[in-house]
């Protein structure tokens, strides 16, 4: 139990009596420049919730757990740098986080992490009443599972007759600017689980949110073969890390 009731100010209170570790206490010229910075981050951190952190101080707070006693800011900084902002950061293949010294295992597992967590709260959202209601907080999940992905995803939300979602699956990876999709499949899948509707989703790597000729072609064929069988095709969205598009606003479906 904290004693006052408030575990912030509890935590703030701890990293303040915390002393500095034996044989670095003695002699300020022993302790490097960022010596302290990490206790301070943190406290402000408590004390702001976050506000106004920017983006290269909040992946610091993240690789302080797994990257010890280091300064932490040059990784966080190259990390931004290479890979665009934190929802790249976090969506970037383990292989090349592996590039970026001193990042470990457990760092990346930490990276991963924060961005299933990040799904997981957006996916909650989705789910708690017809998604077609909440057209806002569906595309904000959506760019949080897939915008800034690498490679090229197919994604088949499944509603009941209430638009209600059933189940949210990935029918195929691709390779980095191309998807298969079979318009079979996808109907065989939303007969298997009771389906009256679905959305499909699939992402963009290259930014542009413009639908194919191949994407256009495929959307046709799937509304067509649910329509024989009473399942509705609501949408075709295209996901980026710049934006989205919807077949239905583009008058395609």
């Amino acid at each position: 139990m904290f004693r006052n009731g408030d575990p912030s100010a509890e935590l703030i209170r701890a990293i303040e009596e915390n002393p500095p570790p034996a044989g670095l206490a003695e002699g300020a010229t022993q302790r490097p420049h960022y010596w302290g910075h990490r206790d301070r981050l943190r406290k402000r951190f408590l004390e702001s919730g976050g506000d106004g952190f920017p983006d290269y101080e909040l992946l610091e707070l993240i690789l302080f757990q797994c990257v010890p006693r280091i300064d932490v800011k040059p990784l966080a900084k190259d990390l931004l740098a290479r890979f665009g902002s934190l929802g790249g950061v976090v969506a970037a293949d383990t292989e090349r986080l592996a590039e970026f010294e001193p990042l470990n295992l457990a760092g990346i597992t930490q990276i991963k992490a924060i961005r299933e967590l990040a799904r997981r709260l957006a996916r909650e959202e989705v789910g708690r009443g017809p998604v077609l209601s909440s057209w806002d907080k569906l595309t904000r999940y959506l760019k949080t599972a897939m915008a800034h992905d690498g490679t090229e995803q197919f994604r088949v939300l499944f509603l009941n007759a209430k638009n209600g979602l059933i189940a949210d699956e990935v029918q195929h990876t691709g390779t980095v600017n191309h998807t298969p999709a079979y318009p079979r499949e996808v109907i065989k899948r939303a007969l298997e689980l009771g389906a009256t509707a679905v959305i499909l989703v699939h992402n963009h790597p290259s930014g542009d949110p413009t639908p194919s000729r191949a994407d256009i072609t495929m959307t046709k064929e799937i509304a067509e073969a649910g329509e024989k069988l009473d399942i509705t095709l609501h949408d075709h969205v295209i996901v980026t890390k710049y934006g989205q598009s919807s077949f239905r606003d583009m008058g395609l479906l």
